[in-house]
């Protein structure tokens, strides 16, 4: 059934972009995008915006990493960097969307509230938000619909779809895209890893067979093909080829223009993690070669990177010790360091979850040791040093081991995982608010 009711509308792109930007504190001189917009949003709320309105403005990121270590300008340029190839429409859109849910009203403020002209719109409740193409882009449309007495009667809003998926359109539900190609034979404990428009998986366990073969699937064609790679020598005096053995439940890292491959069981076990690097420019694997202590081998593991550092937590070794113990790899020198921790840590676990919030904060969720699974969540002062465990509110998720997660903004998502009871796939999805989560004294 049609009805006829308002919908308010604004400048169309770009100039709705320019009166966002404005309207946060981008003024276009060098010194708009830092003091002013950091006191008025989170921090992730900041970063994302200085790198929306730099990817924008500017385009893709071509500027050299900063040399010298500051956690601001290293936090500015990754979230730019980060972005890839966008296009410039896209980001502008999504500057105005987090814009939007962090301050409904920022319009008719920004025009000292002076009234938006309002055209009649011809809607039919039970259809969908058409999309707006641009540039073989999908990108949401999101209307504001208001009743007759002024008051909200309903909200639309489609997820954007990035350059690199094509035209599929999302609507908070599973696809299978339409893969072509060969694909990879099945597996599990695999690393994957994605890189600009690109997913690259590596390794794994094939019927209890260890694999060593890597992937690459194009998410912009969804092209899947197999990677000859090759190996270097282990010198120019020892001419033989070093040995890269296939493993499983190892960390895949992107780090600068190489894939790091950390940890992991192998058929013939080491007594320390052992690393290796595949150079996407070269097509070469070669064995990292770190200093210091090593951490005990093991799998199930997690690798998160920080800035320059991966810190690595948990595990288990191949006769099925389990550990909660932290290390660091210094990535610039290649040296181990196990960190003294105070405060309580997770019990010993495998397959557990981990992201990094602020550049700060290590989240620790789930995992499972020989008996059971866990749902727990604990956060690490990667500055203190301390573990806490801070009070979930919402819907929790049940005890899970082998999830995947990924942060985006101020969400970290959860999903799929098995409960060790009743065997299952999980396949619920937490969207969590990650301020939820550290929103007390010491986590702001």
């Amino acid at each position: 059934m049609a009805t006829m009711a308002r919908a308010n509308s604004g400048p169309a792109y770009p100039e709705r972009f320019y009166a966002a930007a404005s309207y946060a504190g981008f003024d276009g001189s060098p010194n708009s995008n830092t003091k002013d917009i950091a006191s008025r949003f989170s921090n992730d709320v900041a970063l994302i915006l200085y790198a929306l309105y730099q990817q924008a403005t500017v385009g893709p990121c071509t500027v050299p990493k900063p040399s010298s270590w500051s956690p601001v300008e290293h936090s500015k340029w990754k979230s730019w960097q980060q972005l890839g190839n966008m296009v410039s429409i896209e980001a502008m859109r999504l500057f105005v969307k987090i814009l939007e849910e962090e301050e409904p009203g920022w319009y008719s403020r920004a025009s000292n509230s002076v009234s938006e002209p309002v055209i009649d719109v011809q809607m039919n409740h039970n259809s969908n938000v058409e999309p707006i193409i641009e540039n073989r882009n999908s990108f949401a449309e999101t209307k504001i619909i208001s009743a007759e007495n002024g008051g909200l009667m309903e909200t639309q809003d489609k997820d954007v779809v990035s350059e690199g998926l094509g035209s599929i359109v999302v609507y908070d539900k599973w696809i299978s895209p339409p893969v072509i190609g060969q694909r990879p034979k099945a597996r599990y404990q695999h690393g994957a890893a994605v890189v600009q428009d690109k997913m690259y998986i590596y390794g794994g366990n094939h019927n209890g067979r260890y694999l060593n073969d890597l992937h690459v699937l194009d998410l912009r064609s969804w092209t899947w093909s197999k990677v000859e790679a090759k190996v270097v020598p282990k010198s120019v005096e020892s001419p033989s080829l070093v040995n890269i053995a296939p493993c499983a439940g190892h960390s895949l890292i992107p780090w600068e223009n190489k894939l790091l491959s950390i940890a992991g069981h192998t058929k013939v076990p080491s007594e320390t993690i052992q690393g290796k690097a595949f150079d996407l420019q070269t097509g070469t694997w070669s064995v990292l070669n770190t200093y210091g202590k090593a951490p005990v081998s093991r799998a199930g593991q997690s690798v998160t990177l920080v800035g320059t550092t991966l810190v690595i937590f948990g595990g288990q070794d191949a006769k099925r010790t389990l550990f909660n113990d932290l290390h660091i790899l210094n990535l610039e020198t290649m040296t181990w360091n196990e960190i003294d921790a105070v405060g309580a840590p997770p019990s010993p676990r495998a397959d557990h979850a981990a992201a990094i919030h602020a550049e700060r904060y290590l989240l620790v969720f789930g995992g499972g040791s020989h008996a059971t699974c866990f749902n727990d969540l604990h956060v690490f002062d990667l500055q203190a040093m301390e573990w806490s465990r801070p009070t979930q509110q919402g819907e929790i998720p049940t005890p899970r081991a082998g999830h995947a997660s990924v942060t985006v903004g101020e969400n970290w998502f959860i999903v799929g995982g098995g409960d060790n009871k009743s065997g299952k796939c999980l396949a619920l999805k937490s969207n969590r608010r990650l301020n939820m989560f550290l929103d007390f004294p010491g986590y702001t």
